[in-house]
This record gives structure tokens, sequence and C-alpha cells, in this order.
């Protein structure tokens, strides 16, 4: 039953992707690529909504999602101008100036990422470690041996998870425990088909992949302590560009979430990022359509009730594009002088 559901998510999903970058079509429309997430994930929700505002409201534009792969190489392609849009972060992009971390092989990408302008930021969301009520893990110390999904290789958030674990037991990967190297829409199928033990997924709550699964299944959110100011190993993630401590509500889930309370969790903030030859007239009407707009969809998809104007420029570190900025000081938001588009 649950496969099925499951699957029939995943069907709806993609027709809606399918009708949201079809919606209006026009033979003059400028085809352009957005590069996020998979389903279940709130960029792929916040993102996807994009492009159907765009599509529908401006229909000299015609964007088509694409919903595979790790954000790390949708950098590297919107910079050199194979895509238009993709999801970055913070921390991505520190990551990708500096050639650390997923980037340390990737000799030449601090140059590429000068190419970069940003749109708005938005939260992505908060960590959901998951695990079923019946696997034995109530918390972090029971994943020794057990298979755990980070996130994709090579991305951000996988880093990210490995750092979590570390940080709270001092387990390796692949040493400690068996990471499973699956995507995002693969991931979130095998762990509902029972084939990992552990899956982390950053997302706003209520996740779609967690509200399908707690409709049969009882399952636990592992928690991360109030304080971390005793543990070093957090406190070195938490200082990381974007990322701070958040919570997922107590009850969000329903009765079938049996952990107690709020989950203490690690919150990431993303964004809509483009490439600097994206015209400026372009940007400022997309940008002004989005915000426009995006409070009738908000009614209709709860998750997008956390997208709003006032966080637009939260914890971003790339500079504005011009079309963006013209049109945030045309609705007199406070711009940092650091951000001002160059």
């Amino acid at each position: 039953m649950l496969n099925s559901l499951y699957k029939k998510s995943l069907c709806l999903a993609a027709t809606l992707a399918v009708s949201l970058t079809l919606a209006t079509p026009s033979a003059a429309a400028q085809n352009m690529r957005m590069s996020t997430l998979g389903p279940g994930t709130s960029p792929y929700v916040v993102m996807n909504t994009f492009a159907n505002i765009i599509n529908e409201k401006l229909p000299e534009y015609s964007i088509q999602v694409n919903a595979t792969g790790a954000a790390t190489r949708h950098a590297v392609e919107t910079a050199m101008g194979k895509s238009q849009f993709f999801m970055s972060s913070p921390n991505l992009h520190h990551l990708m100036q500096t050639e650390t971390g997923p980037f340390s092989k990737a000799k030449g990408v601090g140059k590429q990422s000068e190419k970069l302008r940003a749109l708005f930021n938005f939260s992505m969301g908060y960590y959901h470690i998951a695990t079923f009520a019946d696997s034995g893990i109530n918390d972090f110390e029971d994943l020794k041996g057990k298979r755990v999904f980070l996130g994709p290789p090579g991305g951000v958030a996988y880093q990210t998870s490995r750092m979590i674990i570390e940080a709270m037991t001092g387990f390796k990967a692949d040493e400690d425990y068996t990471v499973v190297g699956l995507g995002w829409d693969a991931a979130a199928q095998s762990f509902q088909d029972g084939h990992i033990d552990v899956y982390f997924n950053p997302t706003l709550p209520p996740s779609p992949v967690m509200s399908q699964v707690v409709l049969t299944n009882s399952i636990r959110l592992l928690s991360l302590p109030l304080d971390t100011s005793n543990n070093p190993g957090l406190q070195a993630l938490l200082k990381r560009p974007g990322y701070g401590l958040g919570t997922i509500a107590a009850g969000t889930y329903g009765e079938n979430q049996l952990t107690p309370g709020d989950i203490n969790t690690v919150g990431v903030t993303v964004g809509i990022v483009t490439n600097q030859d994206l015209s400026e007239e372009t940007a400022y009407k997309m940008t002004k359509t989005f915000w426009e707009n995006i409070g009738e969809r908000a009614q209709q998809t709860k998750m997008l009730r956390n997208i709003t104007l006032e966080n637009a420029l939260v914890d971003l570190n790339i500079p504005l594009h011009p079309g963006a900025e013209r049109y945030y000081r045309e609705v007199k938001l406070d711009i940092p002088a650091g951000l001002s588009a160059k």
C-alpha cells in the first residue's frame, strides 16, 4: 500500500512538473533550464512554483525544470551557461569560491563562481533524520553498522549529514556504518521499501516523503542536543554560512512520529541563483512576478508559506543580479552594501 501511494505521489509530481514547465507555451518563448533537487524536497516545490509562475504569467519565457543530480554539478553548469538557474546555498557558494569540500578536485571553479548572481534566498528547511520505530535505532549511537542515506554522493547535504553523525558519535562513513549512494528520488523510495535504516533529508516540514511514510508506519526523528556548546563538531558545522539550529515542531507528523516534543536539528538556507549573463530586464520581470504571485500559491501549498519577501536576502553571500536588485529597491527592501549588483 505504501509503495503504491508513493509511486502515485511521484507520478503526480512528475505530471505536475511537466504541466508547470509547459504551461502557456509560446513558439517565441525563450527556453531556459532550472536545476534543483528531486521531488519530496522543499527546493523542488519552491523552484517548480517559480517556474510555474513565470511560464504562466510571462509566456515569453519557458522554464524547464531539471530535478536530477547534485547541486554541486548544477552550480558549475550554471556558471558555464549550460543552465540558467539552480538551487545554491551560502555554504555551497563558499565551498565553490574556495575550491574546498566537494570542489577540492575541481580546479578553476573558484573563478567560475564569480559569474553567479542571486535572485533570492529561502529556507530549505530542517534536517529530518528518520528511522522506522521498529528499527531498534533510538539515538545516534545506534547507527553503528546500519544502512544510512546521507544525501546524493558528492553533494553538500551528503557532507553535512556525515558531519552530523561524526559530531554526535565519532563514527566514520563506510567504516562504522554503510553509506547508501543514491539520488533523492531513489533514496526516498528505498527508505519506504525498508532498504535504508536511517534517512537524512533537509526539507521544510511537513515533508511530502515523511507525510507518506507516517500514513502506514511509525517513525522516529533523531534529535540533536539543544545546547551544542560542548560539541566542537556541531559548533564547526553551525558556523558554516547559512547554517543554524532549528526545530521541527511536535505533532508535525501526527501520532505515528514517536519521538516526543520538538525535534532539534540543523536548519539550512538556500536560494535561486542565475548567471551574470541573464539580462537585467529578464531578472527584474521574473523576480517581480514571482513575489507578486507567491502569496496566492502559498494558500494552496502549506510549505510555501515559509517563503517570504522579508527573508529574501537572509544569509545571502552571492551578489544580487542587477535585475533582482532593481526590484528589491523598488519595494524598499534594505540591501546590504556587499550584496549590491556588480
